[in-house]
């Protein structure tokens, strides 16, 4: 039997209850990988994997949502990947191509059942493959549906648009689809200066607020001094409050992640203050949660729209990315911080 040695990451506590993850609860360990494969498996190497802030719930013994399962102690963490098929018995998949999966083992190698994996065109990112994690991705058809599902955008209407997380994978994407879709202005809210000017001078935002300088209820009035029509919330808490007491009439929440509220132990979508649930209700606000997995008919037809508009530059996808698989649970505490602009991606190998 042919051995292969790896490396994996495992997951060897969890935070504990309110508690904040920490690196030491990632531990990165070397194994070894039989490579004899089975009818239909492949053994492929890991190109880049993913750190998302959904995976905070996954590190919990309940998460908290019926849709994920949490990751389990002393065994390989796992999360958005792409790699390259290096051995096939798998009739669909040859040495060579490039494939995908949202549960790909953090591991340098893995032998897999080729069905559980997607192919992916390299054209389709324009040959950055770490793209199929973000942008042309998970995240992109986040922000591409979100807009589209529940922001009723109406070209021509002047409206306001506010994205929280702004800077973050899907929120960078959001105002900027916002934008090409009829928006008349886009703010976005981060937490540093660096961020706030990312999304103004690269990104297309209007303006950006960021909302650990003075006061953010001032500052969101000033540049969105007609009100805010449309709400892209990617991380709830006071933030929220603050821009839904700001909201018009009529108006739209789009509830996509609530990243301030991920270390507590809530309920998802965590409760509402009785001041802003008042505020939803005397405007008739409509907030209803966006899931991406509920749409999974319109997503070929969205990976194609963000790819078009990847390639013609019409969107500008950022990434913050960290070399090697011991560096995941530094990558994952510091998404969780907002030390990323952009997508933040962990590259394996070449």
């Amino acid at each position: 039997m042919k051995m292969l040695t790896v490396q994996r990451v495992v997951l060897s506590s969890r935070p504990g209850k309110n508690g904040s993850p920490v690196i030491e609860n990632f531990r990165v360990e070397e194994t070894s990988l039989a490579t004899d494969l089975k009818q239909g498996e492949v053994l492929v190497r890991t190109l880049y994997l993913s750190v998302d802030p959904y995976m905070r719930c996954r590190m919990n013994d309940d998460t908290g949502a019926d849709y994920l399962l949490p990751w389990r102690l002393e065994e390989c963490v796992d999360g958005g990947g792409v790699g390259v098929v290096e051995a096939s018995k798998n009739e669909a998949m040859a040495v060579g191509d490039i494939v995908t999966s949202f549960n790909w083992h953090w591991q340098t190698h893995s032998v897999i059942d080729g069905n559980l994996l997607q192919k992916v065109d390299p054209r389709m990112v324009d040959g950055h493959l770490s793209y199929v994690l973000g942008g042309v991705g998970m995240p992109g058809l986040t922000a591409l549906l979100g807009v589209r599902e529940k922001g009723h955008v109406t070209p021509g209407a002047g409206q306001t648009m506010v994205v929280s997380g702004a800077a973050g994978a899907c929120g960078s994407l959001a105002g900027q689809i916002a934008r090409l879709d009829g928006c008349e202005r886009v703010v976005g809210i981060c937490g540093s200066d660096e961020k706030c000017q990312s999304l103004v001078s690269e990104l297309g935002f209007t303006a950006a607020v960021n909302y650990k300088k003075g006061d953010i209820s001032t500052a969101l009035r000033e540049v969105c001094p007609s009100g805010v029509d449309i709400y892209f919330d990617n991380v709830g808490g006071a933030i929220s409050d603050t821009v839904i007491s700001q909201m018009n009439s009529g108006g739209h929440v789009i509830l996509c992640g609530q990243i301030s509220q991920y270390n507590k132990d809530l309920p998802y979508p965590p409760p509402l203050s009785d001041e802003t649930q008042e505020a939803l209700c005397s405007k008739n606000i409509t907030r209803e949660r966006f899931m991406v997995l509920n749409y999974m008919e319109k997503h070929e037809e969205g990976l194609l729209q963000l790819s078009h508009w990847v390639k013609i530059g019409q969107i500008k996808l950022l990434e913050t990315v960290v070399n090697g698989i011991e560096n995941m649970g530094v990558a994952f505490c510091s998404m969780m911080t907002g030390g990323n602009i952009g997508k933040q991606i962990v590259k394996i190998s070449d």
